[in-house]
């Protein structure tokens, strides 16, 4: 049984169709990469997913529970964590503080409990902050950085952080919008051996949306691929390099695309 199922997805944005009958199925487990071209519509679907946008027609449905009227939070509190493409992290505060914040949503002690830090709530941070350095902070190789302010950091190690922050929500399946965005090549390799980490090791199923073709070839399990809203391939890697529709729609051509992907 698929993990995460989408529908008959339609959204519109006044008379731009952005989703136009999108379906598509992700086991658990994989690594499942959504690609196109810039507006094809990817950014949308996971937008969808976490109740930030409200499609017009179709039906998502996670794990048996069909989440399309979800509130955002409900969303996050089943297991559904995600980045973002352009980096969301409060500036001001530490590394750590970033992190915890991702498991709000899993805290059970209430707002007068946590005010005077007391009993339950004191008991429940020590463990949040013991569960965050022994299982995430050290996964994702950032323990020099863990008390310093996010605001002064590069921007790999930031994309690094709110990978961290995601991981603490504890998620059965993540989101990942354009994760290797604007890194450099070593530390493109670095996010790409993260990921394979949080889904082998952790058993996290992965939804990857990225333009860095030689890393979705190389780490993904099955690739879906948009353009103008609609789906126009899909397969394993091998099959979606050499497809037609996809070199033309996404790549421009068959010797730019074999460049692009190191072939």
């Amino acid at each position: 049984m698929a993990q995460l199922k989408i529908h008959d997805l339609h959204l519109s944005f006044g008379g731009l169709a952005a989703l136009n009958g999108v379906s598509l199925a992700v086991n658990p487990g994989q690594i499942f990469a959504v690609i196109g071209p810039n507006g094809a519509g990817k950014t949308c679907i996971l937008n969808c997913i976490c109740r930030f946008y409200h499609p017009e027609r179709g039906r998502i449905v996670f794990e048996a529970d069909d989440i399309s009227g979800l509130a955002p939070h409900k969303v996050a509190q089943l297991g559904i964590a995600r980045t973002f493409q352009n980096i969301e992290l409060f500036q001001g505060m530490t590394v750590l503080d970033n992190i915890k914040l991702g498991a709000h949503v899993h805290m059970k002690s209430g707002f007068l409990a946590g005010g005077f830090y007391l009993g339950k709530a004191r008991r429940e941070e020590v463990q949040l902050r013991r569960e965050i350095e022994e299982s995430i902070i050290d996964l994702l190789e950032i323990q020099a950085i863990r008390k310093k302010i996010v605001g002064t950091l590069p921007y790999g190690l930031q994309k690094r952080v709110e990978l961290a922050r995601a991981l603490a929500m504890r998620p059965k399946i993540l989101l990942l919008d354009e994760p290797m965005a604007g890194m450099n090549l070593e530390e493109t390799e670095d996010m790409a051996r993260f990921i394979l980490d949080i889904n082998e090791e952790k058993g996290v199923t992965i939804v990857l949306i990225e333009h860095d073709m030689g890393v979705v070839m190389d780490i993904s399990d099955h690739v879906y691929v948009l353009d103008f809203g609609t789906r126009i391939a899909e397969g394993p890697p091998e099959e979606i390099q050499d497809n037609e529709h996809v070199i033309n729609a996404y790549l421009g051509g068959a010797d730019e695309a074999f460049s692009k992907l190191g072939l």
